[in-house]
Formats: C-alpha cells, structure tokens, sequence
C-alpha cells in the first residue's frame, strides 16, 4: 500500500501472483499435460458398427462418410461423428401402433380415415418399411426427415386411395394400391433428394368405418353369394358346352366317316360290276357259270355242315355226326 494516496501497489499484486503461479504450474503442469494427452487419445479414433455410417464434420463442415470399421479423428471436438444406421430396416405405422410404443404422432385416430373414388370412406392401416440409402443427405438435406417420410406416405396414400371404389379398396385392389403407393412414394423421395429407400409398403386392415360396418357387411356378403351364384353358372356352363361340342363334334366326324365309306364301297361295286359285265360280254357261258360258282361258295361258307344228296338216289339212310340231319 503506498503511503503517500492510499492506493494499491499494482506491480507487487502482479509478481505476487506470478510467484504463486510458477510454484502451483511446478506441481499441476504435468498432470494437466497428461491429462491433455489422454483426452487426446481418447477423442482422436472411433468406432463404426457394422450395420452403420459415420458423418464427419470438422469444425461444422462435411468431410465425408465413412463405411464400418476403426476411424481416426482430429480430437478436442474439432471432428464431429455422427452415426446412421443405414442397413437397419425401418417401419412407420399408420392408422394404428404396436402393443407397448407411443411413437408420434400420438393422436391417429383420423390418419386412416379416407375417401374413395366413389365417395365412400374407408379405414386403411398400412406400414411402410424404409432404410437410409445416404447417411449425409437423410441428416442435412431435413431437418425433421421421420416427419417427412409420414407426410409424403399419407399424402400419396391417400391419392392412391382416392382414385379407387370403396370395394376394390376393401377386397381385391389391396396389393396393387400397396405396390402403388411404393412406387409414388419413391418417386417423390428421390425428388426431395432425402437418401431414403422404402423398401416395402404393407396395408394391414382396411374396413369400413365403425358406424356403416354392419350395412357394409350385408352389402359384402350380398356380392359374395352373387359372385358365387355366377361361379357356380361359368363351372356348369364350362363343364356343360364343351362336353355337347365335343359330342357334336364326334357325330359329325363319324357321319362324314361313314359317308365317305359308302360312297367308296359305292364306287368300288360299280367298278366291280363294271368289270364283271366286261368279262361277261366276252365269254357270256363261262362267266354265268363262274359267277354261279362264286355266289354258292359264298352261300355255302356260311354253314358249319353242308349234305348235297342226289334226289334220284333211293334207299340212302343219312346217318351224319353229332346227330345231325339234313333233310332235303
């Protein structure tokens, strides 16, 4: 203290403090020098598990992404990593959440109300699986992506949904509006550039809302015995045409078959007739008596025992095999 103004003596402070400054550092400098260097190994390396990604950012500028494995750093938070699991299949739930989640939007009560094309409401559930084809773009191209990828599936859903009738929605359009909605949905991802892959899109139950259901169901149950009864028609109509064309058919075939067949034969007799009065023309006698000969040979070839007995023979007792008599 100077006794002239009662005023500090600033230097003295200052080398004072210096002094207790030189005295401390000799005994904390070295710890702190080792503690810097462990901090330093420590924060300098990584780890990339094998279903992620890791984002580098120096000093808030990307660097790169970097595939599973050990990665070196610039410590002292100068390199930032951020890991994305980019080969973990995704699912976002709509109209509906699994037993013991509480995932957002809380409320989704109204998420799985729509309209059809013929005015009709329906509820449809359905979940969309999705992974990250590109770590950097899924975190920086967004800032709220899970938020996007439910809007964009909800909007184009509900366009899908829209430009179908309410039965189709219910019963057979089920695969084609989920294939669809894949398709649309990808679409639009890869325009927003987001590093989105959907790999599936799953309706899960579609039904009518609560309050129609019961007509609904008489409706449904109505066109199922219609499409029944109209089965049931085709399979008799399928089993009961082809079989009488089939009969036809044969009638016909066997008809022409057997016209053919008498025509030929028809043929045949007149040219053997023809050639038979040729030969008779020539030798009138020897071709009577030949003819006489051939038609008894034919006649005669039909019976099993034939007896010719001269009727000027008197007396003749005929005694034949077997009993059997030919009288004449």
């Amino acid at each position: 203290m100077n006794q002239f103004n009662n005023q500090p003596d600033f230097s003295h402070e200052l080398n004072k403090f210096l002094d207790e400054f030189k005295s401390k550092f000799k005994i904390f400098g070295p710890l702190s020098v080792v503690l810097l260097i462990l901090i330093a190994g420590f924060t300098s390396y990584y780890t990339v598990g094998p279903d992620e990604e890791a984002v580098a950012i120096r000093l808030g500028k990307y660097i790169g992404t970097y595939p599973p494995g050990l990665h070196f750093k610039i410590p002292f938070g100068v390199d930032k990593v951020i890991k994305v699991k980019t080969t973990v299949i995704h699912t976002l739930e709509f109209g509906f959440r699994p037993a013991g989640t509480a995932r957002y939007p809380i409320n989704y009560d109204n998420e799985s109300l729509m309209l059809t094309g013929d005015l009709n409401v329906a509820d449809v559930e359905w979940v969309v699986f999705y992974k990250i084809s590109d770590a950097f773009k899924f975190l920086f191209k967004t800032s709220t992506p899970v938020r996007n990828i439910r809007d964009i599936s909800e909007s184009i859903m509900r366009r899908v949904v829209g430009d179908r009738y309410v039965a189709e929605v219910l019963t057979t359009g089920r695969s084609e509006i989920a294939h669809r909605a894949k398709v649309l949905m990808q679409e639009v991802l890869d325009k927003y550039d987001m590093g989105i892959l959907v790999d599936a899109v799953k309706l899960q139950n579609v039904n009518p809302p609560d309050a129609v259901k019961p007509s609904f169901n008489e409706v449904n149950e109505a066109k199922q015995e219609q499409e029944k009864v109209i089965n049931q028609a085709e399979e008799s109509y399928n089993k009961v045409i082809p079989e009488a064309k089939g009969k036809a058919e044969k009638l016909i075939a066997e008809a022409t078959a057997h016209g053919k067949a008498l025509i030929n034969r028809s043929h045949g007799d007149a040219d053997k007739f023809l050639s038979v009065l040729k030969e008779y023309e020539k030798a009138p006698a020897v071709t009577k008596k030949r003819i006489y000969i051939e038609t008894m040979e034919e006649i005669y070839s039909k019976f099993e025992n034939v007896t010719i007995v001269d009727p000027q023979v008197k007396g003749l007792l005929p005694i034949f095999q077997n009993n059997k008599v030919l009288t004449q």
